[in-house]
């Protein structure tokens, strides 16, 4: 007969010390990007990109502030030398108070200056430039002219007169003329110490004005200052009665006009006082006086 068995005997369970805090294991650092050494040297990365950033930011926005403000001095004082510039031009000091005329030997200064005169009181800068133009252009002795303003308010008028040629007679009297044919003044009587004009119908446009005005502009002073009249019907039939005696010149062509100028203030020389002939100068090389 079996003898029945005992349970086995359990330990007696160990009861744990009251309150006393288990030991954690260390933490492990993990060597990952994201975490410990790694994440920390990308912060401190981003956050020098960041001042970086915000430096060049700053310096960007410092030198732009400057370049305006430069720019902003620059159009100040741009705007003030012109306001003064204005101011100074169109003001009153500079108006035009006196006007001068140079250069006038026929023609009356003040007469010309009185033409102009309309525009006294006008600032120098607002001279109307066609007015003035239209004023002289009543003077046909005036063949040029330019003006100079000189401040505070003088205007200067420096003209160039046309020279007389010669005189045309007219069924009323006379007309000087210039070489290009232009009216200077007409007269009843003959002015003295200018060379009649023996023109053709064409009159100043036809072709022998035009070759006695080559011959009379060739001729020097002293010898100029002996013709009584000039005739021409062409180009190469160019005639000169001298003054006081019954000498003349005969010319032919109006080529090579200085050539026989000189050659003919030559022969005036010697034969003035021989009596009345002709000087021949036609031919410049064979140039001779006949006497009548």
């Amino acid at each position: 007969m079996k003898r029945p068995q005992r349970p086995a005997a359990q330990p007696a369970p160990v009861a744990a010390p009251p309150n006393k805090p288990q030991a954690r294991p260390p933490a492990q650092r993990d060597p990952t990007p994201e975490t410990g050494v790694g994440a920390g040297a990308a912060r401190r990365r981003e956050s020098a990109s960041a001042k970086a950033k915000r430096a060049e930011v700053k310096r960007f926005t410092r030198h732009a502030r400057r370049r305006r403000i430069g720019w902003l001095v620059v159009l100040a004082s741009l705007a003030s030398t012109a306001g003064l510039i204005a101011a100074a031009v169109f003001s009153p000091i500079l108006a035009l108070r006196d006007i001068r005329v140079e250069g006038a030997a026929r023609l009356d200064p003040a007469v010309v200056a009185e033409a102009v005169s309309g525009q006294l009181g006008t600032p120098l800068a607002l001279l109307d430039e066609a007015r003035i133009r239209e004023d002289l252009g009543q003077f046909t002795s005036i063949r040029s002219y330019v003006t100079e303003l000189v401040p505070p308010g003088t205007l200067v008028i420096h003209i160039v007169e046309r020279t007389p040629l010669g005189v045309v007679a007219t069924a009323t009297g006379f007309d000087v003329l210039d070489a290009a044919g232009v009216v200077l003044e007409s007269s009843s009587t003959r002015p003295p110490s200018l060379p009649l004009l023996q023109i053709d119908g064409d009159g100043p446009e036809g072709t022998g004005f035009g070759a006695m005005a080559e011959v009379l502009i060739a001729l020097p002073p002293e010898v100029l200052a002996q013709v009584d009249s000039i005739s021409a019907r062409t180009r190469d039939d160019v005639t000169v009665n001298l003054t006081g005696s019954d000498q003349r010149v005969v010319w032919g062509s109006a080529v090579d006009s200085e050539r026989k100028a000189a050659i003919l203030a030559a022969l005036l020389a010697r034969f003035a006082t021989a009596g009345p002939g002709e000087y021949d100068v036609s031919a410049p090389g064979s140039a001779v006086f006949r006497l009548d």
